[in-house]
């Protein structure tokens, strides 16, 4: 059995299959490039994470949803119908959550460098609760409502920034005073104005409900003692909050924690960030009605694959090429986008083969960096020759643009 098979991929006869169907079938029925999404394995992501919180967790735990990973409706649907609520990042997203049968209650929304005309659009949806992640935000609030909805009362909760990060490179880091490369963190209020901000929020008319951060997306078992300090400042700066009169109803960790990207990844320990996320929040005595949490490639990244077709092979300077009908910018951008981004790419009609090169997986557009895999081991495609680009799920459709003046790749649930 290879490391990456789960209930959506299996490997027979040395055939890559999606769902019980060979991958190079649906290719060759629905053309390439293609996304291919499984229902059975989003549910059973869900299934085991809430299995996790139920058995370590002894408050209301709610599981939302981080729908910028993938809004494909059918994946918002599906796990609608399990029970997940959604964290959105713009009014579209709210608006699209809406259009696929979420509440307004069950929508949280987390956005940056706001405008006013964006929270017009958020408060046009009565219940969603509003995470603030500037105090300046508040003003912008304020005059949106004065604006268009004098008297009403809108849910507030506040992301604060721990001053820890963790993120599997730089751009995926959102919390901390900068990313590892020195960049700036845009997001967030600093911990020790949680209080202050709250209380502004308060005396505006808001209602404050909640405390939320979110560190980074890709953590590794590595990040594990990082992850756990922060969980004891988020609880600090909640006992603050609670000592000094304000009641909270829930705090949302975020997300951070996926799928198995690659052989050697040591996969965040989940079951025990949550029992430790309980043991603190019993041990300070908070009176919490609630937890969140904000999953993304946890739920869909391994539940998606990318199929392309080989064109050619090309020699150049030493190196062997596989050219694919498809391109990372339009399909695919993480390993375009992020440096340390790896997917395994497979053979879907012959996965192992003693005919194994020094591959470099190169896409159709003119951009250097338009590669899915660099000098990767896999057995010497054909022209024709379907390949699969796993854990395709999250933040590859999302991203995908027209650059190049390509299409996207089309879709297809099963």
């Amino acid at each position: 059995m290879y490391w990456w098979e789960n209930n959506f991929l299996k490997v027979k006869r040395n055939t890559l299959l999606l769902g019980g169907q060979p991958a190079a079938m649906l290719a060759e029925k629905h053309g390439t490039p293609l996304f291919v999404y499984s229902r059975e394995q989003i549910q059973a992501n869900f299934r085991m994470l809430t299995k996790i919180l139920r058995e370590n967790t002894s408050l209301d735990t709610y599981i939302c949803y981080a729908m910028k990973a993938n809004s494909h409706p059918r994946i918002l649907k599906t796990l609608k119908a399990e029970g997940a609520r959604i964290d959105t990042v713009s009014p579209g997203e709210v608006a699209l959550a809406r259009n696929a049968g979420f509440p307004a209650s069950k929508i949280m929304f987390t956005g940056t460098s706001l405008s006013v005309e964006d929270f017009q659009k958020i408060f046009c949806h009565s219940g969603v609760i509003i995470n603030i992640d500037a105090e300046e935000q508040l003003e912008l609030m304020q005059e949106a409502r004065e604006n268009w909805f004098p008297q009403k009362i809108f849910r507030v909760s506040l992301r604060i920034n721990p001053g820890i990060g963790k993120g599997f490179c730089s751009k995926a880091t959102t919390a901390g005073v900068a990313a590892p490369d020195g960049t700036p963190i845009k997001f967030g209020i600093e911990k020790d104005r949680t209080l202050a901000v709250l209380a502004k929020a308060s005396e505006m008319g808001f209602n404050p409900v909640g405390l939320h951060m979110h560190l980074g997306s890709g953590w590794t078992g590595g990040d594990y003692s990082a992850v756990a300090l922060a969980v004891d400042k988020m609880v600090e700066a909640a006992r603050e909050v609670q000592d000094h009169g304000l009641r909270l109803e829930f705090l949302d960790f975020g997300g951070g924690f996926g799928p198995k990207y690659s052989k050697e990844q040591e996969v965040f320990p989940v079951q025990e960030y949550i029992r430790y996320i309980n043991e603190k929040i019993t041990q300070s005595k908070l009176k919490l009605k609630s937890l969140f949490l904000e999953p993304g490639k946890y739920l869909v990244g391994d539940a998606g694959v990318l199929l392309f077709r080989v064109e050619y092979l090309k020699k150049n300077y030493g190196n062997l090429f596989a050219c694919v009908n498809a391109g990372t910018f339009n399909s695919a951008p993480r390993p375009a986008v992020y440096a340390n981004a790896y997917h395994q790419i497979v053979h879907s009609s012959r996965v192992k083969s003693e005919d194994i090169q020094e591959i470099t997986i190169a896409g159709n557009l003119c951009e250097t960096g338009d590669i899915f895999g660099k000098k990767i081991l896999l057995p010497v495609p054909q022209r024709g020759d379907i390949l699969a680009f796993l854990n395709a799920g999250a933040y590859c459709r999302s991203m995908a643009s027209q650059y190049n003046t390509r299409d996207i790749p089309k879709e297809i649930f099963i």
